[in-house]
């Protein structure tokens, strides 16, 4: 039900239910509406009647719109695409006239949304983009198509790591655990050991990411051409495969730290594993080392409802491909709709990203455990900007979009583990 329906429902049951508390408080003091009453309760009427006729018109409209979206589908085969809600339809029109009239004037839409999640997780926390001199889009329906791309094509975002917005970026310290303390039984009398926990902290910056995409005017007046499905897109692929990759293998100086980086060994593959999981009929080798590598995390991490496998595709093609010895394939894979997963693995979610490292001599090939345990911060959401100067020579519309990031593991005490390929 689109915005304004809503709001014409609402004021028609307003304003109906007003009118009959006049009709009902004559009714109860037993009298006739006195004059007054009466004037008011024809105007009350008279605005419902038309509220009634706007409705009627709104629903023919939505009727007769999506008719007509069904039939040039079904005569297109299906590829042609339809902004979904009326407030998408005005920030597609007005971002196109300002593109077309060369306004700098900010669009400002807001859209309440629920649509973001990441994986097993809640949900990201969301923040409106803000405008700035020169920008000529702020939109939250075109922000969530960004940022989902932006998840897609980062399988940590995609997978539940934990996300912070800061509205500044200077240097954010974070407190982590190393080691936990330790209870043991004490006897009567006797003395309490001390153990203390070992605490250590990181420190998040803020890496800056961005990139320019310019289109033509042409492309940019084109109705049949959906260009915020294509600027969201090209955003966010190009901005989570730049943050993806460093969020796995990254160093930590002069780029965030990846996972892997401070990932703890669970599982190293016997001799013959260098390149593969070796035999799955043989002791210790095949699915055994995954099972080994799920068993070595420990179980508050292991059944927490982030848990989830890392790995990139021809990992999980070479998982799959595992038979017992009559030849029966030894996991299922099951997709599930809509987790944004590969699949799953001993009941938890498979996340694929060719950044992991391949199978081959001492590769950490598979991750597993609990991704919250990443952090990832972001400073003041995204900026999605456009410069209709920058290349006024060639004709084209400019779009600059950046964000700082960095990220970080929070709990180095083995929340998520890795499987390492044999040297040989």
């Amino acid at each position: 039900m689109s915005e304004m329906k809503v709001r014409l429902l609402e004021s028609r049951k307003s304003q109906h239910a007003e009118a009959q508390r006049i009709v009902d408080r004559a009714k109860g003091e037993k009298r006739n509406l006195t004059k007054i009453e009466d004037g008011k309760f024809e105007d009350l009427m008279d605005n419902v009647r038309s509220l009634d006729g706007t409705l009627d018109r709104l629903e023919s409209d939505e009727a007769s719109a999506a008719s007509a979206v069904a039939s040039m589908r079904q005569l297109m085969g299906g590829r042609i695409h339809a902004l979904g809600t009326g407030a998408d339809r005005d920030l597609n029109d007005r971002f196109r006239n300002s593109i077309r009239t060369r306004s700098f004037e900010p669009i400002e839409i807001h859209v309440p949304s629920d649509e973001l999640r990441s994986g097993y997780q809640p949900g990201i926390e969301q923040r409106a983009l803000a405008t700035s001199s020169g920008s000529g889009l702020v939109g939250t329906s075109f922000f969530n198509r960004l940022t989902r791309h932006l998840v897609e094509s980062s399988s940590i975002l995609a997978a539940g790591a934990t996300v912070l917005q800061t509205e500044s970026g200077e240097p954010l310290k974070v407190p982590k655990s190393t080691a936990y303390s330790a209870a043991a039984i004490v006897t009567e009398g006797s003395l309490i050991g001390t153990s203390d926990p070992s605490l250590g902290s990181i420190t998040l910056g803020a890496y800056k990411y961005g990139f320019l995409v310019q289109v033509s005017y042409e492309l940019a007046e084109d109705e049949k051409f959906d260009l915020l499905g294509f600027l969201a897109e090209q955003a966010g692929v190009a901005i989570g495969n730049a943050f993806g990759a460093h969020a796995i293998t990254g160093t930590g100086t002069g780029q965030p730290r990846g996972i892997l980086t401070d990932a703890v060994l669970g599982v190293t593959g016997p001799t013959g594993t260098a390149t593969s999981f070796g035999t799955q009929t043989t002791a210790g080798q095949g699915g055994d080392l995954l099972l080994d590598l799920a068993a070595s995390v420990a179980e508050p991490y292991a059944r927490s409802s982030s848990a989830a496998w890392l790995m990139r595709s021809a990992t999980l093609n070479a998982i799959r491909k595992l038979r017992d010895s009559t030849g029966r394939y030894v996991f299922s894979t099951d997709i599930i709709p809509g987790s944004g997963s590969a699949g799953t693995l001993l009941g938890r979610p498979v996340y694929t990203d060719p950044t992991m490292p391949a199978m081959a001599a001492g590769a950490k090939s598979v991750a597993f455990g609990d991704i919250s345990r990443y952090w990832v911060r972001q400073v003041n959401g995204l900026r999605f900007e456009r410069s209709n100067d920058y290349a006024f020579a060639n004709d084209l519309v400019t779009f600059r979009c950046l964000t700082r990031l960095d990220g970080s593991m929070v709990d180095t005490s083995g929340a998520i583990k890795y499987f390492a390929h044999s040297a040989t």
